[in-house]
């Protein structure tokens, strides 16, 4: 089996050097690089095709002119829109878990998440999964459950999927990846493929994390 190619951007030294050691030790998972900022990254990597990337939201400090997390993922994924980017950071809250999806980030963890859970994360983002930490999950439900004053309705193109699909969806908000959504439903992982493109053309999105919420939403 090929190992997932990663690489990391991330400001701070210890967790950067901490989370590059990580990914070197474990087995499935090959380091690529780790970058100090969102612009170095923008630079190279498109150079070293890594699979899969694992970026700190809070790059840029506030007021700097940089570039912060979300902005260095939706660079790259003009560029890549095959790449696959892993959010990690300290914040839990609504606001900034949607403005990394709105980036085209696939999956959103938490830095104090166990280094075991932030590696399986790597993994499943590679095998068609959307890992998010619990707690951001949490996070995303209750913005539903719960709206903000003004705050937009449930998207109607919901309604537009089919029961298939919605049974597709189902498990794609739980995390399942495409393998494991076809063993769940007796299909094949082509079907299983051939559903999420068409449930992403209805729902207007680019990946699984982007339908999950809008799923959520419903």
């Amino acid at each position: 089996m090929t190992a997932v190619r990663v690489s990391i951007v991330e400001d701070d030294r210890v967790t950067r050097e901490t989370l590059s050691a990580l990914v070197r030790q474990e087995p499935g998972l090959e380091f690529v690089a780790a970058y100090v900022d969102a612009e170095s990254a923008i630079d190279d990597v498109p150079r070293r095709t890594p699979d899969v990337l694992v970026v700190d939201i809070g790059l840029a400090p506030k007021g700097s002119n940089r570039l912060d997390g979300p902005q260095c993922v939706a660079s790259l994924k003009a560029a890549r829109p095959d790449l696959l980017a892993l959010m990690l950071t300290v914040y839990d809250d609504h606001d900034r878990v949607m403005e990394a999806i709105r980036a085209g980030a696939s999956g959103y963890i938490l830095k104090r998440s166990p280094p075991a859970e932030i590696l399986r994360a790597i993994k499943d983002l590679n095998a068609g999964g959307a890992p998010l930490s619990m707690q951001v999950a949490k996070t995303i439900i209750d913005s539903f459950h719960g709206p903000r004053p003004g705050a937009p309705r449930p998207d109607p193109k919901i309604d537009t999927l089919t029961r298939r699909e919605r049974e597709v969806m189902a498990l794609v908000a739980e995390g399942a990846s495409s393998k494991e959504i076809a063993q769940k439903l007796g299909l094949t992982a082509g079907t299983v493929r051939a559903h999420l493109h068409t449930i992403y053309g209805k729902l207007g999105v680019d990946n699984r994390t982007q339908a999950a919420v809008l799923y959520l939403g419903r």
